[in-house]
């Protein structure tokens, strides 16, 4: 349960044993190495504004000093009760492994700890060594209830041994119980703060992990088939005997094509990483889609729809982020239609303002997925990373506005944003 020292992680996996509830382990090395992040004068700092809490002051801890000689004889008889009641439970002989040898060391060991418990010294090294107990519950595995309770029942033995121990007037010994309580209630804070810290951390190590499986299963399989086609045409090309211009040049292309399918995907990360801030300046929305369908034409099976007025003001952005939008959202809408269909870029101006919108009468989205869309790693595509239009709220929310979303299953979908005009003084 609780002591540091040389049976303590015998002694937590007994406790954990009582315990259905599973917290992935890290080594003692990497366990260490975060307590020692954590330095003893902020535990330190945090122990005082505790004590300061609940008005512990030198009185209390010369009390608890002066109950020890009464209770260090009971010690023996605690541990010995509390340890018959974890062998009540079938699970705790599952880390039994040494027999009574084991149990003793670690009855040993839990006496330990309550000698110091009752030793009158609570600087930082004594409240850094509680707050390692924490940590080191986490990393076996034990759920910080079993802590709750073990200590509430060693709290109960040690408050009776000293009721039938004392010999002096009723005031005092009501006195020195409020004492002892509140030191053992420091205590289990200080384990139990140290214990969620941990506890949030490793979570959010592991959701981190889980988020980097699904990037790179994703990667993996964005990757994977403009690999396998680039692969076949180089293939081909080493072995072929004497090709004719034409097949080569078809090869050529294909690689180029391949190429830049998985370059989008490398692209794509790096925009989602670098996360820039916005550079405005006008720009043309008309020659920025020109020179986006140059490099990224629509696929064979749509028509493309561009009704962007010749008058219509120049917008303040960052081009260069903004065609990445502008080109995830055509991307989306041609992705999203099957065997053919439409794609329709409106732009008309409101005011101060321009709103762009990009239409397509592909499959639509539910009404359970529509909320989700918009969150990194989600995508309803067979093939995808799901990051495009998670780039893309990032980098309109960077120019002050948001994308908005309107769907039919099996009609279409329309996005929707709001872009600042270059307003000329005439």
């Amino acid at each position: 349960m609780f002591p540091l020292h040389s049976g303590n992680l015998d002694h937590c996996r007994l406790v954990s044993s009582l315990s259905s509830h599973k917290v992935h382990k890290v080594s003692k090395t990497e366990n260490v190495g975060r307590c020692q992040a954590m330095s003893e004068e902020t535990i330190r700092q945090r122990f005082d504004e505790l004590k300061a809490y609940v008005g512990w002051t030198d009185l209390d801890a010369e009390r608890v000093r002066m109950a020890a000689p009464l209770l260090e004889p009971h010690l023996p008889a605690i541990v010995d009760d509390f340890y018959a009641e974890i062998e009540r439970h079938p699970a705790a002989q599952q880390v039994i492994t040494e027999g009574a040898t084991q149990i003793e060391r670690l009855k040993q060991t839990l006496i330990g700890w309550l000698h110091e418990l009752l030793s009158g010294q609570y600087d930082e090294a004594y409240a850094a060594r509680r707050w390692k107990v924490g940590y080191r519950h986490v990393s076996i595995g034990l759920a910080q209830i079993y802590t709750n309770m073990a200590l509430s029942r060693m709290k109960k033995g040690l408050l009776r041994a000293l009721r039938d121990s004392w010999t002096g007037d009723s005031d005092t010994l009501q006195n020195v119980i409020e004492s002892l309580s509140m030191l053992i209630d420091m205590d289990l804070t200080l384990i139990q703060e140290a214990y969620e810290s941990e506890h949030n951390s490793l979570q959010q190590r592991t959701e981190r992990l889980a988020t980097l499986g699904q990037v790179s299963g994703g990667i993996a399989h964005e990757l994977r088939n403009p690999l396998n086609a680039i692969r076949t045409s180089v293939y081909f090309l080493e072995h072929a005997k004497n090709p004719n211009a034409e097949k080569v040049s078809e090869h050529l292309g294909r690689i180029a094509r391949q190429v830049n399918v998985a370059n989008r995907v490398v692209t794509a990360l790096s925009d989602f990483a670098r996360q820039r801030a916005a550079e405005p300046s006008p720009f043309s929305l008309q020659q920025c889609f020109a020179e986006l369908l140059e490099t990224q034409p629509p696929p064979e099976k749509v028509q493309l729809s561009l009704l962007i007025p010749e008058d219509l003001p120049r917008l303040v952005g960052d081009v260069d982020l903004l065609r990445i939008v502008f080109d995830n959202l055509l991307r989306n809408a041609a992705d999203a239609i099957e065997d053919s269909g439409q794609i329709i870029v409106a732009a008309e101006q409101e005011g101060d303002h321009v709103r762009l919108s990009v239409r397509d009468t592909g499959c639509g989205i539910s009404r359970d997925d529509l909320p989700k869309i918009m969150e990194p790693l989600f995508t309803t595509k067979a093939r995808g990373i799901g990051l495009g239009l998670a780039i893309t709220r990032a980098i309109l929310e960077k120019h002050g506005t948001r994308l908005t979303v309107e769907s039919v299953v099996d009609e279409g979908t329309t996005f929707s944003v709001m872009l600042k005009a270059e307003i000329t003084d005439l």
